[in-house]
């Protein structure tokens, strides 16, 4: 025999007397997204470090061919001129960098998969900083990714400030 409301409470997903929870899919989303720039930025580091003490020029000069550039084009040789003003010592910092940065980016889409409040904050922190920054990119140098990577993160940004406010909202503002 069946106990008292055993029916009902399975219909409205509860088991064993526990509620199940519901995952937001706008977070998961986004935490996935901030894992994929995770690793990005962490192969952006191994990179970094990987070329210390090498010659960047013929690295790039190798991969142009590689990739069926042609080295006397414009953009090439604008890469190519530019590689040798990066030192074995800017390499190191920009290896440091993005792995803080892939750190930083590994905690918050851990934290925001889990649904961890305090994720949700970090995000919207380390989002809105970044900002200004991503606006002078623009306004410096107008093109289609930096416009779409400041739309991507202005939608980050609105979807959490919305999140969090629904929370708060119903009671549910709990740094756990």
């Amino acid at each position: 025999m069946e106990e008292p409301g055993t029916a009902h409470r399975q219909r409205a997903g509860v088991k064993h007397g526990r509620v199940a929870k519901h995952h937001d899919s706008g977070l998961l989303m986004i935490g996935l997204l901030k894992l994929v720039e995770a690793v990005f930025f962490f192969l952006v580091g191994v990179g970094a470090i990987h070329f210390i003490h090498r010659d960047l020029g013929d690295a790039a000069t190798r991969l142009a061919e590689r990739l069926r550039f042609d080295p006397d084009r414009r953009m090439v040789a604008w890469v190519l001129d530019h590689l040798d003003d990066i030192t074995s010592h800017r390499l190191k910092q920009i290896g440091v960098a993005t792995f803080f940065y892939a750190g930083l980016r590994v905690i918050e889409g851990v934290g925001l998969v889990l649904e961890k409040v305090w994720a949700e904050y970090l995000t919207v922190g380390v989002t809105t900083a970044f900002l200004p920054w991503e606006v002078y990119e623009i306004i410096r140098r107008l093109d289609w990714l930096r416009v779409g990577l400041l739309v991507t993160n202005l939608i980050v940004l609105a979807y959490l400030v919305w999140w969090l406010r629904r929370n708060r909202a119903a009671g549910q503002d709990t740094l756990a």
